[in-house]
């Protein structure tokens, strides 16, 4: 009698299983109400394995919204020789909820690196002025060690923004005049502020 019932069962199986091919064929012929009983049939089991990769409910549901579609758009793209209809639909869920994943992830990573971009560095802007203006009475200091040559040619080219030969011809000296007077000043200067090489 086991016998009997497990053969039974087999049958059944197999008939379920011809059954779900023969709604798909006539889901890719466009019957609505093929595709429901299809739906109907199916949609728990794609759930099922949609949940298990994507674990959150509310994006199961979804995924599997999309899977069904792609089920009712693509059905005509089935082929029995290459396997059940329960497998060709449960493949389009996995890949669909692996796809999910990914995409997921992949957007994460980019709010995060986006996120960090936007972070402003923390920093005191009023220890900062005063560092500034320190430094600033630090380089006015130096500045009078200076020979008034040396302090003139350094002014011109550095807070004037103007070129070796601009300051040789702004003070009517040779170019090399004018580096001698900027390279000595330096040297004075960097010793001043205690700078090392």
């Amino acid at each position: 009698m086991t016998t009997d019932r497990g053969q039974r069962d087999d049958a059944e199986g197999v008939d379920s299983a011809a059954t779900l091919e023969s709604l798909l064929l006539q889901v890719a012929q466009g019957d609505a109400q093929s595709f429901s009983e299809l739906y109907d049939r199916v949609a728990a089991r794609v759930l099922g394995l949609v949940r298990r990769v994507l674990i959150d409910h509310s994006q199961s549901e979804e995924v599997t919204q999309e899977v069904l579609l792609e089920v009712w758009r693509t059905a005509s793209r089935f082929e029995q020789a290459r396997g059940s209809a329960m497998a060709w639909i449960l493949t389009m869920a996995h890949r669909r909820a692996v796809d999910r994943v990914r995409s997921s992830q992949s957007s994460h990573d980019r709010d995060e690196k986006i996120g960090l971009r936007d972070i402003e560095a923390d920093y005191d802007s009023v220890s900062e002025t005063v560092e500034i203006r320190i430094e600033h009475e630090r380089v006015k200091r130096a500045m009078t060690q200076l020979t008034a040559l040396q302090r003139e040619a350094i002014s011109l080219a550095y807070y004037g923004g103007y070129s070796h030969t601009e300051v040789a011809a702004l003070l009517s000296v040779p170019v090399g005049t004018v580096k001698t007077r900027l390279r000595d000043g330096m040297i004075r200067l960097r010793d001043a502020l205690g700078v090392t090489s």
